[in-house]
């Protein structure tokens, strides 16, 4: 396997070194923060802020300023900054995608998130347009693809991870749903597989219970990332942090 490296923030990460990401999921600020206090406990690598979850994501000022407590509370932890779509397993959000693009602009021109997921099956302008902003700021991008309902097949798995390469991502995304351990192996034998073909290093999960699997040791096949549970849940058959590291310890 081909041994990528991402620098984000403070953090280096390292596509065959174990790395975990906890998802914040908070309504309001005040919960966030309490939330995020909670969490760097529990001493993640990387924070995700699932803002798509956040009431008051349409009020720019108070996201920039809850992203400025999350700043001085972090750490050197590196901020992932996602706003995930509807359609692809996200909570409603009451922007549009224009208002999402100028929300990112200013989050990273002001260099409180140090990375952005942002759907690979966006409008191509738009992407582009993001990938400026990120390249201004040297904020990484983070293009990804859910898929809730099955598992594709290897070709078309990775016919996609090689889109957010081509639409120039940093990092490169896909979650899928298994329908059976058949399924897992599939997701895991595409990651060894793209890891190889790729020139940037990728995030790959199988979901629910049965790809609980791929969370605790798609590291070993090429993924540069696993998202465990610190205080709640963003996806489904997402594991404790505490389960993450411990398995970790055997594996590494």
């Amino acid at each position: 396997m081909k041994n990528k490296t991402i620098q984000a923030g403070n953090c280096t990460l390292h596509s065959q070194q174990p790395a975990v990401c906890s998802p914040l999921i908070g309504t309001r600020q005040t919960d966030l923060l309490k939330e995020a206090d909670a969490l760097l406990i529990k001493k993640p690598d990387v924070i995700e802020w699932r803002a798509d979850f956040f009431q008051d994501i349409a009020a720019a000022d108070i996201v920039l300023e809850t992203a400025y407590h999350l700043k001085e509370k972090r750490g050197g932890a590196p901020l992932i900054f996602t706003i995930r779509s509807k359609k692809e397993g996200g909570n409603h959000s009451s922007i549009s995608e224009n208002e999402k693009i100028s929300l990112f602009k200013k989050l990273s021109a002001e260099k409180l998130v140090d990375l952005i997921d942002y759907e690979v099956d966006n409008d191509p302008a738009a992407i582009k347009e993001l990938q400026s902003i990120c390249r201004n700021d040297n904020v990484k991008l983070i293009l990804s693809h859910h898929q809730f309902s099955v598992t594709p097949s290897q070709q078309e798995m990775l016919d996609t991870l090689k889109k957010t390469e081509s639409y120039g991502a940093d990092i490169g995304k896909l979650a899928v749903m298994p329908k059976n351990m058949e399924d897992v192996l599939s997701l895991l034998q595409l990651t060894r597989v793209a890891d190889e073909s790729l020139n940037i290093p990728i995030i790959t999960m199988s979901m629910g219970k049965d790809g609980a699997l791929t969370r605790l040791a798609g590291w070993k096949f090429g993924s540069l990332l696993t998202f465990a549970v610190g205080s709640g849940s963003s996806a489904p058959g997402q594991v404790p942090i505490e389960v993450v590291r411990e398995i970790e310890q055997y594996l590494n």
